[in-house]
């Protein structure tokens, strides 16, 4: 995780030095060079913004506005733009979960447990600083006088600093800023007079007027700053190395004394680099001799607010980063076969970021590289990724979407998937995971979760949710020149995060506040505060973040006994004051966790992320939805490649890192609401979604249902153990439709040998042939009462044929070309042509015996571009999808005759398309060998499978498939996993019909091969 300042200004260096390697370097230089000094929030419009100097830039109080502050509703931000001249921006006053259990908190204690002998931490180091070298040294007190003592310890040398870490613990860390030093040399050797001069004794003095001390007697507290003029004088154990260390020294003064960012960070870069260009990986760190090397490169490991050069090795079995000064270990390997997920990052606004996580669910990463450029980056994701079995298919938001409309994965493991996939990162603070206020009511007794009063309203964003906060931003708005944007603060940023956690990740606010707790009365302090705050702040907007919806309270409790201060009223800043609902922090986390997941959250979560992850987040939609944020925070938002200024790259990736960053948009279409079964909706629906989600079937037939819904869910659970019954040639050609009577004594099929046939299953034998043309037909029906069978032909005609007096009984031309499938519902005809039409007849049956024939009524006809291969009808008879010979996929409202929805979402022919039970979803398979999934509502693609082969036809339940293969294969598909769990030979030829009865046991398949075949289930 990055912290807010750290995590920005070392990305910063990484893109803004033209002339040496990408390092990092930062705005927050003027703390660097003074770790006393804030820096100003958010200087003028972000185009050439002006650096804070030395002295620091102050907001007209006679200081720099913190960046935690703007965390208790001073948050950090950009410069508006308002009419008139620009000028400075100032910041105004349920179950366990099974990944997540509290990212940062985990880490932070993971870390305690590795290094618990260690005080010094990569956290003691300014932003865009970087850690070199160390010696074992003593620090020696009053040189040559009788109290003279020595400290043993270890001197770090690092590019903006000198760090020296006592063994004791009861004494301070000592830090030296190289910008104050006065002078750096060998006491010894004093020729020339020269303050910065080379010498090989073993002590090494250092003169300056400013020096830091930390953790003194073990105890995390704001620093303690020595000013005015003090000598420090160190002995290396190694009297050798002085020569080389104080040269190193100088160079490394010289670098921080310069007086523009980007200068700075070019040296600091060049430095670098030359360091990592005269090592290399130590091979001898391989876990096996046998070991085969892939690829070395340069990289830094990023943690929160620090990142870590060194060097990345791949292998043919492990993946290695050995870090340049050996800090915290000298390295870090990674077995490949463990690796389960890998994610390309966008860090500090260049697609350089790559992390790898050996979990599953687990919100922590293993390790978070960035590199110096692209090509390495995705080397290494080649070599890590072939690794993974389906790695392509399991990671990305389309898989998720259908599990989680389907109850498989909870509204918090969804959303830490989408927080994962639009580039939040535990390990970056800019981008940290990002959750919603769920709940609005922090002043009752008992929390009441069936009311929706309770809830916050998750279809605006925070900023919107009080009028009249929101009709003041929209008049500035609209009175604002170019670029336009309604808030001036971010929903998420380092210095949110911190506020939250800062009782569990002290140290990481003192990294981010110069070495200073913020002010008390601006701390975390309640939650209802906080909330109303949001709600009333004029420039507070933030969400939450996920330890709110995790197990771990210790966020919430001073646990650690930390000085945070005392409050206006002379109140100690102690544990977060709980709303009166909760008895305690882990009670107050219980509600929260079933709040997030109860089912009014449920129906309207996707709300949220429409503003968050989806469609409002950008453009004419995020405007409506008064969700406009400044366009540098978006990906996309600014070019920095095409900023030649080092200094101004500098200076504007700081400011953007610093605000925070909106996600990366990972729905362009409305977001699919999740099913809930059998629960009254707690508030406003959707209209557009009446007709597709309401149910088919009447209260009668709902308890018909519950009597066989388990004896279908035992059959698809099972559907595996399909075996061959019989199987008979029956035609010439391929068979292109079954239809089978009521009591399932007789098969009807259809082929392309022109032939309508009627098969007796118990003889096994055909009792009728007809031929209608010499035109192939297309497929069957029989309709209700089992007198008459329609069948389609390639000749543009639809044939009925009666049963019981075996003739031809009526024809219907319907169309100018070939009907490709043909559906009955409710006395309607529909009829799929390539003519590229579906049409929609009424029909009144003729009376067999006095020779009537039907009369036909064309109620509707639905027009396509190209031709129309395919169609599927709702449960309701309300919605019907077509699929084309190029690939899209077309979405109708029957009762208007209108389209909702064109997805070109296959790459050639659609083969078929059927509407889950619940009519919810809409799955179909095509030539270019991919099942695509869609919600019917929205249009959304919520999965996508690809296959072998292309699936010529298929049978579902919504999460199984049972597909007829190109091959001839009857396969099974575990449709949230995307993989196949049974493969039964079947067909010698592809499978081009299935038809199942009702009660899903029994399926009948027709093949190229000119076969029927017969399935039975064996439990």
């Amino acid at each position: 995780m990055k912290l807010f300042h750290h995590v920005i200004q070392r990305e910063l260096l990484s893109v803004c030095a033209a002339e040496a390697p990408k390092g990092r370097d930062t705005a927050a230089r003027a703390r660097a060079q003074n770790p006393g000094h804030r820096p100003a929030p958010f200087p003028r419009p972000i185009a050439r913004a002006a650096l804070p100097r030395r002295s620091g830039a102050t907001n007209g109080a006679g200081r720099a506005p913190s960046p935690a502050a703007a965390a208790a509703g001073r948050s950090p931000r950009l410069p508006e733009a308002r009419p008139g001249p620009a000028r400075p921006a100032v910041a105004a006053a349920p179950a366990p979960r099974p990944g997540g259990s509290m990212a940062f908190i985990r880490r932070r204690r993971l870390e305690r447990e590795l290094y618990s002998k260690e005080r010094f931490s990569l956290l003691l180091l300014n932003l865009e600083e970087y850690y070199f070298e160390q010696h074992t040294a003593n620090h020696i007190i009053n040189r040559d006088c009788k109290d003279e003592r020595k400290f043993r310890g270890s001197l770090k040398i690092c590019s903006k600093s000198i760090i020296f870490e006592p063994d004791d613990s009861i004494q301070p860390i000592i830090k030296i800023p190289l910008r104050d030093c006065i002078s750096i040399k060998a006491p010894e050797d004093n020729e020339a007079n020269n303050p910065f001069t080379r010498n090989t004794s073993g002590e090494i003095s250092v003169v300056c007027n400013q020096v830091f001390l930390i953790k003194e007697r073990n105890v995390i507290a704001p620093y303690k700053t020595v000013r005015g003029r003090t000598e420090h004088l160190f002995q290396l154990d190694v009297a050798g190395k002085v020569g080389d260390v104080v040269q190193t020294l100088h160079q490394l003064y010289r670098a921080s004394c310069l007086d523009r960012m980007g200068d700075q960070a070019a040296m600091i870069t060049a430095i670098l680099q030359s360091r990592l260009a005269r090592t290399s990986f130590d091979k001898n760190r391989f876990q096996s001799i046998s070991e085969t090397l892939h690829m070395e490169c340069k990289a830094e490991m990023v943690t929160p607010l620090v990142t870590n050069p060194g060097h990345v090795c791949v292998s043919d079995a492990n993946l290695y980063f050995q870090p340049l000064n050996g800090y915290p270990k000298p390295v870090v390997q990674i077995t490949l076969q463990n690796v389960r997920r890998i994610y390309k990052r966008r860090h500090g606004l260049m697609p350089l970021g790559l992390e790898v996580f050996c979990t599953e669910n687990d919100i922590c990463s293993d390790i978070y590289l960035k590199f110096y450029n692209c090509q390495d980056r995705d080397e290494v994701y080649r070599l890590i990724a072939k690794y993974i079995e389906n790695h392509i298919a399991e990671h990305t938001a389309e898989s998720y979407v259908l599990q989680w409309q389907r109850g498989l994965i909870s509204n918090y493991q969804y959303l830490l998937h989408l927080n994962n996939l639009a580039d939040r990162s535990c390990n970056d603070l800019s981008q940290y995971p990002v959750f919603p206020w769920v709940i609005a009511d922090y002043s009752s007794s008992v929390l009441d979760l069936t009311k929706p009063e309770t809830f916050r309203d998750l279809s605006k964003p925070v900023g919107a949710l009080n009028k009249e906060r929101l009709d003041r931003l929209v008049t500035r708005y609209q009175e604002m020149p170019e670029p336009k944007f309604m808030y001036g603060s971010h929903y998420s940023s380092p210095g949110y995060v911190l506020f939250y956690l800062v009782r569990v990740a002290p140290e990481y606010m003192l990294c981010l506040q110069n070495g200073k707790f913020d002010h008390a009365d601006r701390m975390f302090n309640s939650i209802a505060e906080t909330w109303k705050n949001c709600l009333d702040g004029a420039t507070d907007f933030k969400e939450l973040i996920p330890e709110f919806y995790e197990n771990d309270s210790s966020f919430l409790v001073n646990s650690l006994k930390l000085d945070l201060g005392k409050r206006q009223g002379g109140k100690m800043v102690e544990d977060v004051e709980l709303p009166p609902w909760a008895s305690g922090p882990d009670d107050f986390l219980q509600k929260s966790q079933e709040a997030l997941e109860s089912p009014y959250v449920s129906e309207h979560l996707h709300e949220w992320i429409d503003i968050i992850f989806g469609y409002k987040q950008k453009g004419s939609e995020a405007v409506a939805a008064h969700n406009v944020f400044h366009p540098l925070t978006y990906e996309g938002g600014v070019d920095l490649n095409s900023i030649m200024d080092p200094n101004e790259k500098v200076a504007l990736l700081t400011q953007i890192l610093e605000f925070g960053q909106t996600p990366k948009q990972l729905f362009t279409t409305p977001h699919p609401q999740r099913k809930i079964q059998k629960l009254k909706s707690l508030s406003r629906t959707s209209s557009h979604s009446i007709s597709i989600a309401e149910s088919p079937v009447s209260p009668n037939e709902e308890s018909f249902e519950d009597l066989t819904e388990e004896s279908i869910t035992l059959a698809w659970n099972n559907i595996a153990k399909l075996k061959l019954d019989t199987q008979c040639k029956i035609h010439k050609e391929a068979i292109t439709g079954i239809a089978v009577t009521c009591n399932g004594s007789s098969v009807f099929t259809t082929s392309q040998d022109s032939t309508l046939k009627m098969f007796s299953k118990d003889s096994k034998t055909i009792q009728r042939s007809v031929s209608f043309s010499n035109m192939a037909l297309s497929s069957c029906l029989i309709l209700p009462g089992d007198t008459t069978v329609i069948s389609s032909s390639w000749d543009n005609h639809i044939y009925f044929y009666s049963i019981a007096f075996g003739r031809q009984q009526d024809v219907l031309l319907g169309h100018d070309d070939a009907v490709s499938k043909i559906c009955w519902r409710d006395g309607r005809l529909f009829s799929a042509s390539w003519d590229s039409t579906v049409k929609v007849w009424h029909c009144v049956p003729g009376e067999t015996l006095s020779n009537k024939k039907h009369h036909f009524e064309l109620l509707a006809q639905l027009e396509h571009d190209v031709s129309v291969n395919t169609m599927d009808l709702n449960a309701a008879n309300t919605i019907l999808a077509s699929g084309t010979k190029e690939g899209t996929i077309s979405v109708w409202d029957v009762t208007t005759a209108t389209v909702l929805h064109q997805l070109p979402h296959h790459s050639g022919t659609v083969f078929h398309a059927a509407f889950s039970p619940d009519s919810r979803h809409l799955l179909s398979t095509g030539e270019d060998c991919c099942f695509k999934v869609i919600d019917v509502q929205t249009g959304m693609l919520v999965s996508s499978v690809t296959t072998e082969e292309p699936q010529r036809c298929f049978k579902w339940d919504g999460n199984t498939i049972l597909s007829g293969s190109q091959s001839g294969e009857l396969l099974v598909w575990d449709l949230l996993g995307g993989k196949v769990t049974e493969r039964i030979k079947g067909h010698t030829g592809a499978v081009m019909s299935m038809w199942m009865n009702e009660q899903c046991n029994s399926v009948i398949t027709g093949g190229e091969d000119k076969q029927i075949m017969f399935w039975k289930l064996q439990y």
